[in-house]
């Protein structure tokens, strides 16, 4: 590629996207070498697409219009191409114009004219919106700030491809043409626009992986036994309702089908006559690269990579397994794997089971993402150990099983189960988060309409697991999980935890409050339960403890009472076997099952509250409860037990409609017929971008168009069961801040909008301190910024510091305490000693030039001379807590706004609240009152409380500095004083770095590790 030194080929630009119909298309520029494919791609052009766009008839490119088209500056002159294949389906281009429309000569014209082309076969898949997205970027990039195109009346579908981008556009119609002008500067709307879009695309990439019309399983074995013949007869065993081919080329070639399966063998791929949705490849990873062309020339939509031998085999597999993604989405195909598991589908008209599982789970509503094969299978067994064979309470809605997840990962998964009725409760194993932001984003949006829950591992040794090329996280694990939960993610430890955690959410309602009933018949047990509760920061009530031979009618009883009682919010059942005479078990029953049938009577009267039961020796009874109801005999004599009738709903119970079946599974039924009504419908997310008045509001589901949709069902009720208090209470609470977080979801704040933020302005100083302080500066190092700037570059954020005047002698601190005015404190600023006020760096109160002088000599003979201490002079400020504010991007995390005491709490203590940005109003005030020294802020033992309102204020403004300026890499105000009445900030730095070619703000891309 032969192209000027100061106009080099810009490689950043270069994006793999998913397609509005779940494939994928790469966009790059276009470079001289592209001319053949330029005439390919306009040959294969409709004349009527040609008419709009040149606005005549065009039929074919001459050698003037290749050269134009493909020999471009990246400047003032661009054009992208979408691929698929290595073949061009589309194409954009600007050109910059002035004023009047011409070509411009003044570098500072921010104008350009843009135009599409699109090959008619692959109009209405959005690749014009996706190249829109991308040109816009560039443009911006290149200091172009708005487009103007020129498009026949009668072309509507790229007049629509302007209007519906959500850029702010004016359109004018003259001389029979249609104008459009619109600024390129990303709007609440546009975002919202690109994201409900990429969620689409992704739902839909993912949706093709899971419910393939026609699977071929390439690396089939000759003889039974490998993995290969494994994974097809894993397929053949789950019933799968589609095609099914068997591909080896080491087939005779007179084979037809294969036996004993008697499916039909082919030698290669091209041998299938019909599509193929899904190739499943177990071969050696030598010999991938040539399956992966087989498929991509095939058609295929999909491919899952059971081999092994990539990244995780050092950093010669790790080229391997890049060269095999390059290769999947050039020819527009999602890539599972390599080292996967596998994927499971359980819907009734799919039934799939691609993968190396012994069994098909039952159907339910849990989606299981993992990394680790090892940690599916454990997840697959303990849920199947926790439920019967139909699925059920442990039932699976879909598995997937990524391995080294080099293409799909856990973000694809969430873009689809958001919108998956069959989904109720999220479950996610994860080692590594190759995008960060973009999962907090997700992951807030998905847990407001249902529960997201996480283990993770890899937490403590700073690194990613063999075949996992992202960034590792530099904040503790203990900051990791508070942001998670943040974003509404349900953070636990194990996978015994995971499990635990998702039957109850499966299963049972959201509890609206902390207030928990305790029942049963062993004192031991129901003390343990209320010692849980205590611990996890419930609020239980007095054990209710039954006679140690209490009958299932009596438990049924006591269940009712509780649950019909307004200062209840769940119920905890424990229960030992009992000892006594009467009729307590019915005839051929066992006392497992006559428990479970009582406390579902009681509790299907009761559909707002759940309940949770713990059970000792009775696995009976755990078996019985994750079990169908059995019809059953009416309820005892009316007077044992409240009536069973359905109370209304509590608004927040309504608000919170139970995340998963228990939406429908509590409601009353016929007893000889337990089944439910369709669950209650959420509240609508949000449509179209937020208001902004006076606020720039946050709702977790902001980029969302519209509430995914809900399937009603009818289920039986089932109640989970655990085998220790502590694992069934963990579970509750879980729940129980889910809910909280949930509500408070509802109303997430504001982003506060101050008239005194100098936006704009403080972009351009950072635009001249990078081009000032970064020349030879690598890209992605961040600087720290001069003092001076800090201080001015703060200023512009309404952040003022005190100032600091150095005092390299005596006499210079004299002049400078003269200017400042008495009192002032004397401090160093060597590294060794900054924020060290322990060792007698500092000194406060100086009232006068003698005691200055005095203590100067006595801070230069004590620890060094002023070449080493380096002293400055600051006046005073009020008395107050120090306090430290902090912003940082970290590579696996985000941008974080961290906050806490400044000295011991902070640094030996680890005490520090964390925050992701942009943080809210509402989510600050909640910061500051989290940490554990929060009372010293507060009036601790008679002390004045201070001003948090300015507290809160100054860490809205860092939020809002390091949210607008993503160039802004951290910020360290240490101490900020805060005193009755306002606060001082008494040392500020900042640290810029070029922002990398895209962000989460960015266009949609396809991430490669």
């Amino acid at each position: 590629m032969q192209t000027p030194p100061e106009h080099a080929y810009p490689t950043h630009w270069e994006a793999d996207v998913v397609l509005r119909d779940g494939g994928t298309a790469r966009i790059r520029p276009i470079t001289p070498d592209d001319a053949e494919r330029l005439v390919s791609f306009y040959e294969q052009v409709s004349d009527e697409s040609k008419y709009y766009r040149f606005f005549a008839p065009y039929p074919r490119l001459s050698d003037r219009d290749v050269h134009r088209f493909t020999h471009h500056d990246y400047i003032d002159r661009v054009g992208l191409a979408a691929t698929v294949g290595g073949e061009f389906i589309a194409t954009v281009r600007y050109d910059r114009i002035n004023d009047q429309g011409l070509p411009a000569k003044d570098p500072d014209d921010d104008q350009a004219e843009v135009a599409f082309l699109v090959q008619d076969a692959h109009q209405g898949r959005g690749v014009a919106s996706a190249l829109l997205e991308h040109i816009a970027a560039v443009a911006r990039e290149r200091g172009i700030r708005r487009f103007a195109a020129e498009v026949l009346p009668a072309n509507s579908k790229m007049i629509k491809v302007f209007t519906d981008a959500g850029y702010t556009h004016k359109r004018t119609f003259e001389d029979g043409v249609v104008r459009l002008e619109f600024g390129l500067e990303p709007t609440e709307q546009s975002m919202a626009v690109m994201r409900g879009r990429e969620q689409r695309a992704e739902a839909r990439s993912v949706q093709r992986l899971l419910a393939p019309g026609s699977v071929a399983v390439i690396g089939t074995g000759r003889a039974p036994g490998g993995v290969g013949r494994t994974a097809l007869r894993s397929l053949l065993d789950s019933g799968f309702t589609g095609r099914v081919h068997a591909v080896n080329h080491a087939f005779p070639e007179d084979l037809r089908r294969l036996d004993p399966e008697d499916v039909p063998a082919v030698r290669a791929l091209r041998e299938i006559t019909d599509p193929v949705d899904l190739a499943v490849i177990a071969v050696p990873a030598d010999s991938v690269p040539e399956v992966i062309r087989d498929c991509g020339e095939h058609g295929v939509q999909g491919v899952l990579v059971l081999s092994s031998g990539y990244a995780e085999a050092g950093p010669d597999g790790r080229e391997r397994q890049r060269a095999l993604l390059r290769q999947a989405r050039s020819y527009g195909m999602r890539l599972i794997g390599p080292n996967a598991f596998g994927l499971i589908n359980t819907a009734p008209d799919v039934r799939l089971n691609a993968s190396l599982a012994p069994r098909m789970p039952g159907a339910g509503h849990i989606g299981l993402f993992t990394q680790s094969g090892a940690i599916g299978i454990a997840l697959l067994s303990g849920l199947h150990a926790r439920g019967p064979g139909d699925g059920g309470i442990a039932g699976v809605s879909a598995f997937v099983s990524a391995g080294n997840r080099a293409d799909v990962s856990g973000n694809d998964l969430l873009q689809y189960w958001y919108e998956d009725p069959d989904t109720d409760v999220v479950i996610l194993y994860l080692e590594s988060i190759g995008n960060p932001r973009k999962f907090a984003r997700l992951a807030r949006r998905t847990a407001a309409v249902k529960p997201v829950v996480v283990a993770k591992g890899a937490r403590h040794n700073g690194t990613a697991p063999p075949g996992h090329a992202v960034p590792t996280v530099r904040v503790p694990d203990s900051t990791v999980a508070a942001l998670m939960r943040q974003a509404g993610v349900i953070r636990v430890d194990t996978v015994t935890e995971l499990i635990d955690a998702g039957l109850l959410l499966a299963s049972q309602p959201l509890p609206t409050g902390p207030r928990i009933a305790i029942l049963g018949n062993s004192e031991s047990l129901a003390l343990l339960a209320y010692d849980a509760c205590l611990t996890e920061g419930l609020r239980p009530q007095r054990p209710r403890v039954l006679a140690s031979a209490a009958t299932p009618d009596d438990f049924r009883a006591a269940l009712a009472e509780a649950l019909s009682a307004d200062g209840c919010d769940a119920v905890v059942v424990t229960a030992i076997p009992w000892v006594g005479e009467g009729a307590a078990v019915s005839p051929g029953g066992s006392e497992g099952a006559a428990l479970a049938d009582a406390l579902r009577t009681a509790a299907t009267a009761h559909p707002q509250k759940p309940v949770t039961v713990v059970h000792l020796a009775m696995d009976d009874l755990a078996e019985a409860l994750a079990a169908p109801a059995r019809p059953a005999e009416p309820p005892a004599p009316a007077g044992d037990a409240p009536e069973p009738a359905a109370r209304p709903a509590d608004p927040a119970a309504t608000h919170l409609a139970p995340t998963g079946p228990a939406a429908t599974h509590r409601a009353p039924t016929d007893p000889a017929f337990p089944s439910a009504p369709p669950r209650a419908p959420r509240p609508p997310a949000p449509t179209g971008p937020p208001p902004t008045l006076t606020a720039r509001q946050t709702p977790p589901a902001r980029d969302a168009e519209a509430e995914p949709p809900r399937r009603p069902r009818r289920e039986p009720l089932r109640i989970p069961a655990y085998p220790a208090a502590e694992r069934a209470v963990r579970s509750l609470a879980e729940a129980v801040r889910y809910a909280a977080w949930r509500r408070e979801a509802a109303d997430p704040g504001r982003v506060p909008e101050y008239d005194d933020i100098q936006e704009a302005q403080a972009g351009a100083d950072i635009e001249r301190l990078l081009d000032r302080l970064t020349p030879d500066v690598p890209s992605g190092r961040s600087v720290p910024v001069p003092s001076q700037d800090a201080e001015a570059l703060l200023a512009r954020y309404g952040i003022h510091t005190r100032p600091v005047l150095p005092a390299p002698d005596p006499d210079t601190a004299v002049r400078a305490a003269a200017r400042l005015g008495y009192p002032v404190a004397l401090k160093t600023t060597a590294p060794h000693l900054r924020h060290r006020p322990d060792l007698g760096g500092v000194r406060l109160d100086i009232a006068g030039e003698a005691e200055l002088r005095r203590t100067y000599a006595e801070l230069t003979d004590f620890l060094g001379s002023p070449e080493e201490l380096r002293p400055v002079v600051q006046s005073m400020v009020p008395r107050g807590v120090d306090t430290v504010v902090r912003a940082a991007i970290d590579p696996a995390a985000g941008a974080v706004l961290s906050f806490g005491l400044a000295g011991a709490p902070s640094q030996l203590l680890g005490d520090i609240a964390h925050r992701l940005i942009p943080a809210t109003d509402r989510e600050v005030a909640e910061q500051i009152r989290s940490i554990r020294a929060a009372p010293l802020l507060f009036g601790w033992r008679g002390s004045q409380p201070v001003d948090t309102a300015a507290l809160a204020e100054l860490l809205l403004r860092v939020s809002r500095l390091v949210d607008d300026h993503p160039e802004v890499v951290g910020v360290d105000l240490e101490p900020v004083v805060v005193a009755a009445h306002g606060l001082s900030v008494l040392g500020a730095t900042v640290r810029l770095a070029r922002p990398p070619a895209t962000t989460d703000l960015g266009p949609r891309r396809l991430p490669v590790y």
